[in-house]
């Protein structure tokens, strides 16, 4: 099969290089665009990391429906599901565990001390998104614990001026999805709000869901000092047949509220710029193992997360310095894992220097983190570039990377897993050199990385007699691995057409530490291929095709096949998304199916 999918591409490339016109490609520039999610503002071809940017035109011609779809197409991210509608998906980067990679929304960090399986449920809806800013590789020295294989920050966009969408979507499983979305310009403000509802009643018995969420992005003050406001609610209830457990007599059944409120201002002068922000992000679950009976098991935890930091930067005659600090207070309320409450404190300095005519780029940083249950802790790291040419640059980056664990790890007890207070935090130092590529035609991005890990945490049994899984810190883990990704723009017919290509390979020992007996970390992807080709033949038509090919540790093997038509008239969108096409039996993760081979009938209006 491997060597099908890569004589189905050499071929498409070479049909497409003689077919393609010598005309300039406009599409999203990346050599435009500024990263956001760090502290020193680097166009993305000159930052010496392995990042992947997901733009504007990527998303619309992406096929997918929601974020957890589109991150699937990104080599080296791993997004295992648990059915359709985003109601319940983990975020993986480079093998990772769940709790390892920083989800950032315009770079407030969105971690929950309860578990990681929240991360996704402050994924946005894509109608609001600007772009999407992966970062691969250990990220603590950035932006503190929780980077630990990586962290992606979604960009939503500045403004929609005087603008309506109205979205609706129909389909299989009873699937109705309907959006809205409103932006307004006035003299001295603008507002973005987003109104969405996607409910069905599932593929299986048991796995319906009716998930809601709510966006407001507004600009005060625009004329003076402008101050930005970001609010959000997502509330996704769902039912959760075999999310973790395989007894066929429970019906097990969740829900979630996600919700976040930030204030964010910039201050600017020639050399120095300070951006201060004040937020607050709350999430509540409540999990039932029985639906229909709350008397026979019920988890009910809210935890708040109180921040304000400040990020700068200064420039000089010796580079330019990046600092910022970073305050928080968590609170907890379960009747499972008690009341809680953590204060940390991250500490952040960098400064990159530039030598050999600005050729070279040596960035060398820390951060500095105190925790109040974890005490001190220290994540220094080093960031090393070369331009070759104007189009091609050679990298490396070395870095610690940190851990500490959840509440769920700790304190989590049911009568089939226990936490565990001793826990140590889990701790790795990271290699990685990289080679990218970049020029509106084509752009590519090869990197080869190791990470050495200690105290990693998994729930295991000590031998199989033993019915409970217990958090335990397995005691050293070797990750290696590369990755390719690459997207060739072009033009056919007088119109652009993109084929994007990636593949991630990763290697680790995992299976050497408790093959039989662990419940989480035997299923990272060690293949990973994906294409995706995005065609425009008429006028007002659109045509993409994805294509996901998967090998895990455990032997699993799967081809997913997606496809999306889109029909413009005037004003009005046509969309047809199917998915899984040719009905592929497999599972992403723990004991649930993915659905089989769907369709989305979808209309579009909008005016300015």
């Amino acid at each position: 099969m491997k060597n099908t999918v890569y004589l189905f591409t050499f071929i498409l490339i070479t049909v497409f290089e003689l077919n393609a016109q010598e005309q300039e490609i406009k599409t999203d520039s990346l050599q435009e665009i500024v990263i956001t999610s760090t502290r020193i503002d680097l166009p993305f071809k000159e930052n010496s990391r392995t990042i992947s940017i997901i733009t504007a035109t990527d998303i619309k011609n992406s096929a997918a429906v929601n974020i957890a779809d589109l991150l699937q197409q990104v080599a080296g991210v791993d997004i295992r599901r648990r059915g359709t509608g985003g109601s319940q998906a983990d975020l993986y980067i480079r093998g990772g565990g769940f709790d390892q990679t920083l989800l950032l929304i315009d770079g407030i960090k969105m971690d929950d001390a309860q578990t990681g399986h929240h991360t996704m449920n402050a994924a946005l809806p894509i109608e609001v998104i600007e772009r999407i800013e992966i970062i691969k590789g250990p990220a603590a020295r950035i932006f503190g614990q929780n980077a630990f294989t990586g962290a992606i920050n979604i960009v939503t966009k500045k403004t929609l001026n005087n603008s309506v969408s109205a979205n609706f979507e129909t389909g299989s499983f009873g699937q109705l999805n309907g959006n809205l979305t409103v932006g307004t310009e006035l003299d001295n403000s603008s507002h973005i709000v987003h109104i969405g509802k996607v409910t069905s009643e599932g593929y299986r018995p048991n796995s319906d869901y009716d998930n809601s969420n709510i966006f407001l992005k507004s600009v005060f003050n625009k004329k003076d000092q402008p101050i930005e406001m970001i609010a959000t609610f997502f509330e996704r209830k769902f039912g959760a047949e075999n999310f973790y457990t395989t007894n066929p007599s429970f019906n097990e059944y969740e829900e979630t509220q996600n919700s976040l409120i930030a204030f964010t201002t910039t201050f600017k002068s020639e050399k120095l710029k300070i951006s201060p922000r004040v937020y607050w992000k709350r999430n509540q679950d409540v999990f039932l193992l029985r639906r229909f009976e709350p008397e026979f098991f019920r988890n009910f935890h809210i935890s708040d997360k109180i921040g304000a930091e400040a990020n700068a930067s200064y420039t000089s005659k010796l580079g330019v310095t990046g600092f910022g600090v970073d305050l928080s207070k968590i609170h907890l309320r379960s009747n499972n894992l008690g009341n809680r409450n953590r204060f940390m404190t991250n500490m952040f300095l960098e400064h990159r220097f530039q030598l050999l005519d600005n050729k070279l780029d040596i960035t060398p940083g820390v951060a500095l983190t105190y925790f109040s249950d974890f005490k001190f802790h220290a994540f220094p790291g080093l960031d090393i570039g070369f331009d070759v040419s104007n189009d091609v640059k050679v990298y490396g980056n070395i870095g610690y990377t940190y851990r500490i664990p959840t509440y769920t790890d700790l304190f989590y007890s049911d009568p089939r897993t226990s936490g565990n207070p001793d826990l140590e935090p889990e701790e790795a130092f990271a290699q990685e050199i990289g080679i990218k590529y970049i020029t509106p035609k084509f752009r590519a991005t090869l990197a080869v990385f190791n990470r050495d890990a200690q105290n990693l945490i998994d729930y295991i049994r000590p031998d199989a007699s033993e019915e409970i899984f217990t958090a335990t810190n397995i005691t050293e883990v070797n990750t290696q691995g590369f990755e390719f990704d690459a997207a060739y723009n072009f033009k056919h017919k007088g119109f652009t057409q993109t084929l994007a290509f990636g593949y991630a390979f990763l290697d680790d020992n995992i299976l050497e530490q408790n093959e039989e007996l662990s419940r989480y970390s035997l299923n990272t992807l060690k293949h990973q291929y994906t294409t995706r080709l995005s065609t425009q033949l008429f006028k007002n038509m659109r045509q993409n095709v994805v294509y996901k090919y998967a090998e895990r540790t455990t032997g699993q093997t799967y081809n997913v096949w997606d496809a999306s038509l889109v029909y413009r008239l005037k004003q009005m969108e046509f969309t047809i998304t199917a998915s899984n096409i040719f009905d592929a039996d497999y599972i992403e993760t723990g004991f649930t199916p993915m659905p089989p081979s769907n369709v989305l009938f979808g209309i579009r209006y909008s005016f300015k």
